[in-house]
């Protein structure tokens, strides 16, 4: 998409790339951490390097690699994948009205490219689809500067990885890595009140929890701050994505 010379010349995309820099450095850490994994777990680098472009997803590449290395059924691969981004799905069905006036193949290379920050900051700035035809090829040069800064830091730092996998030693703690890049990308998100209160609680419970068999702790922090954010959002009509007064 961001290869088309009429996308790029919108003011929105260059608007796109600078709203998404500030992600680059968390998104680039997990991608090459995810790519020195696929390496670490036995993949050759050719398989490595047709997951990373084909795929996509550094959550379901992670949750796939012990199972393909275990010779696990296809189906079972597929299905842990599929549950893993489930998010997407309702991702998409947000999106639907947005991108449903264009052609097939251009709505699939979106839902290639769509990623979790990409639709955060997309659906922030531009909260109802487009009416008119200038709306519409604005929204997407915006989103389309999106997906460049993520698919660039994303594609180019797990490359890297792959390529400087058998150089990196287990020592240097690539998991707390891809744990700091994480925190990165959720600070970057964490722009109201209630978004950080939810972050807080989260964070909170799962510390409390910590005794959970099974990383259970993880689950009962996300229920836990969905349950509660939820419930002061309908008692105190408080809008999640309206921005803080500066």
């Amino acid at each position: 998409m961001f290869l088309s010379s009429s996308i790029r010349r919108q003011p929105e995309f260059g608007q796109g790339v600078r709203e998404m820099s500030s992600a680059a450095i968390g998104i680039g850490a997990w991608g090459l951490m995810t790519g020195v994994a696929m390496l670490k777990s036995g993949m050759s680098v050719f398989e490595a390097i047709a997951m990373t472009l084909l795929v996509y997803a550094g959550s379901s590449q992670l949750a796939a690699i012990p199972l393909l290395i275990a010779g696990a059924p296809a189906w079972v691969v597929l299905a842990t994948g599929f549950c893993v981004n489930l998010r997407f799905v309702v991702f998409s069905l947000h999106l639907r009205p947005y991108l449903m006036h264009m052609p097939r193949w251009r709505r699939m290379m979106h839902g290639y490219l769509t990623a979790d920050m990409s639709y955060a900051l997309f659906t922030r700035r531009y909260p109802q689809p487009p009416t008119t035809e200038a709306e519409k090829r604005s929204q997407e040069a915006y989103l389309t500067g999106n997906y460049f800064v993520t698919w660039c830091a994303w594609m180019g730092m797990s490359l890297i990885g792959i390529v400087l996998a058998n150089m990196i030693p287990q020592s240097w703690g690539l998991g707390f890595a891809g744990v700091l890049s994480l925190v990165a990308i959720v600070c970057s998100m964490a722009t109201t009140r209630l978004r950080i209160l939810a972050a807080l609680i989260a964070g909170v419970t799962a510390v409390a929890a910590y005794a959970l068999p099974l990383k259970l702790n993880i689950v009962a922090g996300i229920g836990v701050a969905v349950l509660l954010c939820f419930w002061l959002e309908k008692q105190f009509g408080l809008d999640p994505d309206a921005e803080d007064d500066k």
